[in-house]
């Protein structure tokens, strides 16, 4: 993968046509975890991207054929755009300041006058849009976060989690990322870090984290939604090739495996950072317990991660005999029963 990067410096430096702010850059497995992440840290209160997805209550499975996105039936594997962040402010006591514009020049000048000040700014951007990303791996994707920490000339330098190294983008491009249209658009918006408070319970917190997790996909009454939502997309699944023909219901099915791992970080990604997390709940919390939930967890991941093989290898005319629709919906029939446990036992633990 080849892209821009630029040189890392240890102090802020600010001339007339530039501005880089000392801003520590760790990649990560999502945007959204990364991102906030990063900010906290930058701003004194260290806290792991795993943490940050438990506090923000991340964990999520939802199968909405009435919802489209490019046409095709929507899968989620996390919670709405922005929620992980929103819930992990309330539940930190971090003050933040959230942007939208309806005029793209009015934006890139806000942003401008951060940058001036010093303050990192989130940017929720169309990733297609985006100059640095290697076009063979540019998608029509409007939820994607990053970090602008700096300005030199009009190109700005950005610390995109996704990647290994901080990277440049023109401001042209920026602009038109911020602007995207079509599904969810981002309408300019851009956040930051007004103000971190000197202590912080996390024990409260992630037990907040955890126990709506645990609601969600456990008690929400509706039949698309957490552990009900895997067996209803498990049955959809089964009829697909039927119901649909082999071509659309390879499409649908690419949509699905899509989401999972490539545009939302899904399925296995998240129950492998849920595993982490709760590894770090077990010191916090003081419960030894959370350690054996959590190798269980990380095998659920490896079970999702199966689920995406097979899909992969259908939708790619590689499958073999075995490797059909329906051994797909036993899988995530299976993943709903193993999380579906996990959780209960989970539950019982925090209450």
């Amino acid at each position: 993968m080849k892209f821009r990067i630029f040189q890392k410096q240890q102090n802020s430096v600010k001339t007339d046509d530039k501005m880089r702010i000392p801003f520590a850059h760790r990649q990560s497995a999502h945007c959204e975890t990364g991102v906030m992440s990063n900010m906290l840290t930058h701003h004194g209160l260290r806290i792991s991207e795993s943490l940050v997805f438990g506090i923000g209550s991340g964990l999520f499975f939802g199968h909405f054929p009435f919802i489209r996105l490019n046409h095709l039936p929507l899968t989620a594997f996390r919670i709405n755009t922005g929620g992980i962040m929103s819930r992990v402010a309330k539940r930190l006591d971090v003050r933040m300041k959230w942007h939208k514009f309806r005029d793209p020049q009015e934006a890139m000048e806000a942003l401008d006058r951060k940058i001036a000040q010093e303050i990192p700014v989130g940017c929720r951007a169309g990733a297609y849009w985006l100059d640095y990303f290697p076009l063979r791996y540019r998608f029509h994707f409007n939820m994607h976060n990053l970090v602008v920490f700096g300005k030199e000339g009009d190109n700005y330098l950005i610390s995109d989690p996704v990647f290994p190294e901080p990277v440049v983008c023109s401001r042209k491009g920026l602009m038109k990322a911020r602007f995207a249209r079509g599904p969810m658009p981002p309408k300019g918006k851009m956040f930051y870090v007004a103000d971190v408070p000197e202590q912080v319970d996390f024990p409260r917190a992630v037990t907040k984290g955890i126990k709506e997790v645990c609601r969600t996909m456990l008690k929400t009454p509706v039949p698309f939604v957490g552990v009900k939502g895997m067996r209803y997309a498990a049955k959809k699944i089964e009829t697909w090739p039927e119901k649909l023909g082999e071509r659309k219901a390879a499409h649908y099915l690419g949509q699905l495996i899509r989401m999972q791992e490539e545009i939302g970080t899904g399925g296995a990604g998240f129950r492998f950072v849920y595993a982490a997390f709760l590894q770090e709940c077990a010191d916090i919390l003081g419960k030894r317990q959370l350690l054996e939930v959590s190798e269980r967890m990380t095998e659920i991941g490896d079970r999702w991660r199966d689920f995406a093989l097979i899909g992969s290898r259908i939708c790619k005319n590689r499958a073999s005999q075995t490797e059909t629709y329906p051994t797909m919906a036993d899988t995530l029939r299976a993943c709903a029963a193993e999380e579906e446990k996990l959780l209960r036992d989970l539950s019982e633990i925090v209450h």
